[in-house]
């Protein structure tokens, strides 16, 4: 028979379950507390202060009896005031900063001119590492870039008054565009200049009247034609950069600040830098000099004072006909001789094109790495990164083919073993390594390694993940712990930085190739492909397995190449059904969106610098960039 339990004199159920006994004990314990301090600690009228009349008109605990004029007695209803705490001023903030998702819209920022090129639009801004362009040109489809850069101006002398032959003269012509193209490539804005310019400087008329020699006219002419142009550098269309992009000297000279008249030990009449104060003062020296006529060149009619001289130069190639003759004698013993010197001066522009080709080989000695994040079914997306990184790897066609610039000791590029090309899936910032990265967007990439083909909204927000390109990207860079905003920031860095941008190429698989990419590396890049061997040397801090991966059978790669061309339809297409499906993809991928918009923004917007400085220079002498 069950055991029939009591509280407090009351028969508990049998179905009904006791508390424990702890659990009485401890409720016992608070009720007895309770009570302990309503009988203890309320106050009663009785507890006055000593010596107090409560009186009319008495004040205790801050109160005055005022409706009655006897004293207060023991019966009265006593009554406690509540105190009154001293509150703390809270200052008013104004919080201007803050965006108000309720107050009035405002205006997007002006479209600055020049900044749209096909479907590409961007807003020049010094806030463009905030993750997402949106929140500062408040439209979905501009990206907003860092400003361009000045680029410091270079002056070259060319003479068309002289007679030519064919051959010299086409061979002069490859020899100014391949001046223009790697003086470009580093940053600097080259322009050719002649006897016009020379003419319209003040002091031409007092060169005239000094009747001098023609050889030395021709040079004080150079001279006026540098001073008519003003700051900048004068050089021989046979000086090339032929360095690493952050050279201590070509840095200084993208500066664009040239204190002093600047000559460079080593390289004679051929280069220098200046101020337009000191070039003017230096022609008005020279100009004034009664032994002008005397003399061999501008630079020796003027004191060596007015010039500073400069021993640092590694980064600057001359192939004067001196040097040509001493390094590269195949070449020379036919510029010397007037019946070979058309065919020397053709073989020139080859030679020195694999010169700045061996260059930038041997800047990234570690390789070129084309990005593939997610190898499986992206084999398509990166073919062409993939054949650019496989032309910048092989050897170049040179007349002389184990040579090197007169400027340093390289290393020649061996055809057995050419630069390393691997695809790893993550993103390095390695200083000796070129990266050649392909954006897809966000739809693209989907299509590609979705295992349907159908696609619709439903899909994307079921069963496909966020951010899927960046994230694998930067994996290795930031973890795998963070969302896409700070891998944002460091995606733009790698792309626009000062840093990466002249580490990398980063293209966009929607559009086609870019028509520049000659002038985007400094030299003309080579046009028939050559097969690499199979082995090559690993990258370092790249696995072997991680670059091999993913290698598609032809069916799927034929399958990969049709997908391809479908998604790109679709990105491009205006159609409302495609568009609605393209909006999906880049909402349910802000961080992809972003990162797509921002690498095609950029690419769009150097091509539109080459191109408008390209137009203003056309109607000028070698002023076609083709």
């Amino acid at each position: 028979m069950p055991v029939q339990r009591t509280f407090f004199g009351l028969t508990i159920p049998v179905s009904s379950r006791m508390p424990p006994r702890r659990i009485l004990f401890a409720l016992s314990l608070i009720g007895a507390f309770a009570v302990f301090s309503l009988v203890f600690t309320v106050p009663s009228v009785t507890d006055r202060p000593n010596g107090a009349s409560m009186t009319s008109g008495s004040t205790y605990f801050g109160k005055t009896d005022t409706a009655s004029k006897k004293p207060f007695t023991g019966n009265t209803k006593f009554h406690i005031p509540k105190p009154k705490l001293p509150m703390p001023k809270i200052p008013k903030i104004s919080l201007p900063g803050i965006h108000n998702p309720f107050g009035p819209p405002a205006h997007a920022p002006p479209v600055v001119a020049n900044t749209t090129s096909g479907d590409d639009s961007w807003f020049p801004d010094w806030k463009w590492l905030h993750p997402f362009s949106s929140s500062i040109t408040l439209d979905e489809s501009r990206a907003v870039l860092p400003p361009l850069k000045k680029r410091p101006f270079i002056y070259t002398f060319y003479d068309t008054s002289l007679k030519r032959d064919p051959a010299t003269k086409t061979a002069e012509h490859k020899l100014l565009l391949i001046w223009r193209r790697a003086w470009w490539a580093k940053g600097f804005h080259p322009v050719i200049l002649g006897h016009p310019e020379a003419m319209k400087n003040p002091l031409y008329q007092t060169l005239q009247a000094l009747q001098l020699n023609k050889r030395l006219e021709d040079d004080i002419a150079r001279w006026l034609s540098w001073g008519l142009m003003g700051t900048g550098i004068f050089t021989d269309y046979l000086v090339l950069p032929m360095g690493p992009y952050d050279d201590p000297l070509l840095t200084y000279l993208r500066r664009g600040e040239y204190p002093k008249l600047t000559r460079y030990e080593g390289l004679g009449n051929v280069f220098f830098s200046g101020e337009k104060t000191a070039i003017d003062g230096a022609l008005r020296m020279a100009l004034d000099n009664p032994a002008l006529n005397a003399s061999s060149s501008f630079a020796d009619a003027i004191p060596k004072s007015a010039f500073e001289v400069d021993s640092h130069h590694d980064s600057l190639a001359y192939y004067g006909m001196t040097i040509v003759a001493k390094k590269y004698k195949v070449i020379g013993e036919k510029m010397a001789k007037d019946e070979t010197r058309a065919e020397g001066f053709s073989i020139l522009p080859d030679l020195i094109n694999s010169h700045l080709h061996n260059t930038f080989q041997n800047t990234f000695s570690d390789g070129i790495v084309v990005l593939k994040p997610i190898p499986e079914h992206t084999t398509a997306l990166v073919g062409p990164a993939l054949r650019i990184a496989t032309l910048l790897a092989q050897c170049p066609e040179s007349p002389i083919p184990s040579s090197c610039p007169p400027n340093r000791i390289c290393k020649p590029c061996v055809s057995s073993r050419p630069l390393p090309v691997l695809t790893p899936q993550i993103f390095r910032n390695t200083s000796s390594v070129y990266t050649i990265g392909t954006v897809p967007h966000p739809y693209t990439f989907m299509t590609l390694t979705a295992p349907d083909e159908n696609i619709d909204v439903r899909f994307i927000r079921r069963k496909t993940d966020r951010d899927p390109w960046i994230m694998s990207a930067t994996k290795e860079l930031l973890g795998t712990g963070i969302g896409g905003e700070p891998r944002l920031i460091k995606f733009k860095e790698a792309i626009a930085g000062e840093w990466g941008r002249y580490r990398s190429l980063w293209l966009t698989p929607e559009k086609d190739l870019p028509e520049t990419l000659d002038w985007h590396f400094g030299f003309e890049m080579p046009t028939k492909e050559i097969p690499l061997p199979t082995a090559t040397p690993p990258v370092p801090g790249v696995s072997s397995k991680a670059s091999d991966a993913g290698a598609p059978t032809t069916e799927e790669l034929a399958k990969e190449k049709e997908r391809l061309k479908i998604a790109q339809g679709i990105v491009r297409s205006k159609f409302g059904h495609q568009q609605i499906i393209k909006a999906a993809a880049e909402a349910w991928n802000l961080a992809d969106t972003e990162a797509w918009r921002f690498a095609s923004a950029f690419r769009a917007q150097s091509e539109k610098e080459r191109a408008l400085w390209e137009e203003e220079e056309r109607k000028f002498v070698g002023g076609k960039g083709d």
